[in-house]
């Protein structure tokens, strides 16, 4: 056996003194992003662009710089959420993303198209690199907290962001359903697999809460979050009802201006890492 010249790079024996490969990408020469936060789900419509948006937003109200990379490439929400119609620019420097009415900075794929309605037809390899651009190519100057809102699944989108961008935590967003257990428990198992820790569940459209005698409603079933956020060992959940001013507020690009407290225990959190 050869000794060892500590140059893992030209060598193929799997020995404990080998070091992991670093797929990491370079930040824009002109941004600071301290923290960055995936939002993920197991499957799509449980709403994962409505939690990223809220914790933006919170974390905004903070007095943070605040920050959202729409990696949902083929379905982005993020500026209609936000009311934003401006498209973005650029220099030699890179693109600059959109600030939102409060200062924002939003990056989307939706504000380099045309027409907002375009379809990108993409196959995954291409997007996971248009993703990896959002972090290289854009100039995000000062940003205290990153929240990157990603595809549902395990695919190549969400590998790509963990691999190659510094995240810090990840929330899990899911609905009150039976097979939730096993969705949520996909997305925590990738996590784990990568090293990145579940900072907390949310579980989107959690009950009805009737307006006229307040009493809760479980449209979907008994939730089972509790249960399964226990055998995952995430000790932080938040729910959010159904709620017609929270859809209208979404539908208008208001965001910014609604008030609601069910994840400001998740913000807690994310503040103190």
């Amino acid at each position: 056996m050869s000794e060892c010249n500590h140059d893992c790079s030209s060598c193929a024996s799997n020995c404990a003194e080998r070091q992991p490969e670093d797929f990491r990408a370079k930040l824009n020469d002109l941004s600071e992003v301290k923290k960055v936060i995936g939002v993920v789900s197991g499957k799509g419509g449980v709403g994962k662009s409505l939690v990223t948006s809220l914790l933006a937003v919170l974390m905004q109200r903070r007095d943070y710089n605040v920050g959202i990379l729409d990696a949902d490439v083929t379905g982005p929400s993020i500026p209609k959420t936000f009311g934003i119609n401006a498209k973005a620019e650029g220099d030699e420097n890179g693109i600059y993303p959109v600030a939102s009415a409060t200062g924002v900075k939003v990056m989307s794929v939706n504000l380099l198209l045309q027409d907002e309605s375009d379809p990108v037809v993409w196959r995954g390899p291409v997007i996971a690199g248009a993703v990896k651009q959002f972090w290289t190519d854009v100039v995000w100057g000062d940003v205290d907290f990153m929240f990157v809102d990603m595809p549902p699944g395990t695919g190549d989108v969400p590998l790509t962001v963990f691999q190659s961008l510094p995240v810090d935590g990840i929330i899990v967003v899911t609905s009150p359903q039976e097979l939730v257990g096993m969705i949520v428990g996909k997305a925590v198992k990738m996590a784990e697999l990568l090293k990145i820790p579940v900072l907390g569940i949310v579980e989107n459209m959690s009950y009805f809460e009737c307006p006229d005698c307040h009493g809760r409603h479980n449209i979907f079933g008994e939730s089972r979050i509790d249960e399964t956020a226990a055998q995952l060992g995430v000790d932080c959940v938040a729910r959010i009802p159904f709620d017609a001013k929270l859809a209208a507020a979404c539908d208008k690009g208001a965001i910014e201006l609604f008030e609601g407290a069910w994840l400001d225990g998740i913000a807690d959190k994310i503040e103190m890492i």
